[in-house]
């Protein structure tokens, strides 16, 4: 007898049904944790390496770094353009003003562009995150699934359809590049969306279920940064060290945003027009700069930051207080060429390093306190999206403490930034729908 006949046309046909609405979804979401993790060894194997040979030969980064720089620029421009920046723009461009887009912006070719080019970077100690690009790439991967829909079911449900894969796919990459999975949830919808659609809202939480299981069981249950121990009893000027904090980090992240969105006002005009005739050779100028400042920093500033950022979690390293400032120089210099690269985890370091150094006014404080701080501020200035800021690092706190602490100081910063600079990846989206390079 027949499978058809013993289950029934009805059964087939609603099995059907649930294999569109949810299956794929599931599917792609576990591809996207799977992804996640193998492009996290990546990226960490590429910055082990680099750290090997510059112990070995301290003044390697002086030609390695900026022919990678100029290599990268050249790889992204010639094969895969759309593929520079953290990735998060395209997906916001794409979910929105650019739709119409999405076909270039997300395809598979971006996502092997995406992983390659980044690896390159990192293993020329330029100072990018994974974050960023495991979110485009995991919004890439999903939106590929559409091909697996019947045309017809395309032709019915195309921008819908279309629209909720790239989401599910972005947040899904947050949830297993963080193993986070509530801080993938209000991504999608403070960043990503700006609402929460009652339709949306089922397969989107199950599908960064899905991608955070993944990468719990092949990574085991870590926090990102380790656990941030804060005690119960907390001293009376903390009201005066989260506003302090709030509005350092969020003068920092805001003159960053300004910085990244405004090379036209403060870039003279001949390295403007030099950049756009030569962007190779900036993007070798680049690497220069951020050699020379790795290399009088010991290193420190090469890299997502995220050893620096847990070392001083874990109170095993000592940087001083113009850390923050060169990371950012550093940062923007890994930024401008137009490579691909992420902001979040540098941005969780420069914020790490804001703690530490006002530690010497709060230094009856618990320094991890002010490192959390310090983390959460920073993060929400450049994104100015604060809880999603707040959720990240909260995950990583060993008890609920300091909660009301780092959502007032995840606010306050991002007010402050606001005074600088509009949202750093809604500006740059902008420029997809114009079809500008960013």
């Amino acid at each position: 007898m027949q499978l058809k006949t013993i289950i029934g046309p009805r059964s087939l046909r609603r099995g059907r049904r649930l294999w569109f609405h949810y299956g794929i979804f599931w599917l792609g979401a576990i591809a996207t944790g799977v992804l996640a993790v193998l492009y996290a060894r990546l990226i960490d194997f590429g910055y082990e390496h680099f750290l090997l040979i510059t112990e070995k030969y301290w003044w390697l980064p002086l030609p390695l770094t900026p022919a990678i720089g100029a290599l990268g620029v050249w790889l992204t421009r010639r094969f895969f353009p759309g593929a520079e920046g953290s990735g998060i723009p395209q997906v916001i461009a794409t979910l929105h003003g650019a739709r119409e887009r999405a076909p270039e912006l997300l395809s598979l070719r971006i996502l092997v562009g995406k992983i390659g080019i980044s690896f390159l970077s990192i293993l020329g100690g330029f100072t990018i995150g994974r974050e960023g690009p495991t979110i485009h790439v995991g919004a890439a991967l999903m939106y590929s699934l559409r091909r697996f829909y019947p045309t017809r079911v395309r032709a019915l449900r195309a921008a819908g359809l279309e629209r909720r894969l790239a989401l599910a796919g972005a947040a899904a990459g947050l949830s297993a590049a963080f193993n986070a999975p509530l801080a993938g949830v209000v991504f999608a919808i403070e960043e990503l969306m700006r609402s929460f659609e009652q339709r949306t809202s089922g397969v989107l939480i199950t599908a960064i279920i899905f991608a955070g299981v993944v990468s719990l069981g092949l990574q085991g249950n870590y926090t990102y940064f380790g656990s941030i121990n804060v005690g119960s009893d907390f001293p009376n000027l903390l009201a005066l060290a989260v506003v302090a904090i709030g509005v350092v980090a969020g003068v920092a992240g805001g003159i960053f945003c300004w910085l990244l969105l405004n090379t036209h006002r403060w870039m003279p005009k001949s390295l403007r027009d030099w950049r756009e005739r030569h962007p190779v050779l900036f993007g070798a100028a680049c690497g220069l700069v951020i050699a020379l400042i790795g290399i009088s920093t010991s290193g420190h500033t090469f890299g997502s930051g995220y050893a620096e950022a847990r070392g001083m979690l874990e109170g095993r390293v000592q940087l001083g207080v113009e850390y923050p400032v060169l990371k950012i120089v550093s940062m923007i210099g890994s930024y401008l060429p137009g490579a691909p690269g992420g902001l979040f985890a540098p941005s969780l370091a420069i914020g790490a390093g804001i703690g530490n150094a006002l530690h010497m006014l709060f230094g009856h404080m618990q320094l991890s306190m002010l490192i959390a701080l310090g983390m959460v501020g920073y993060l929400a200035a450049v994104t100015q999206s604060p809880i999603t800021a707040f959720v990240i690092v909260i995950e990583m706190i060993n008890g609920h403490s300091l909660v009301i602490s780092l959502m007032a100081t995840a606010l306050i910063a991002s007010q402050v930034s606001r005074l600088f600079a509009p949202p750093l990846y809604e500006a740059l989206a902008h420029r997809y729908e114009g079809r500008k390079r960013p």
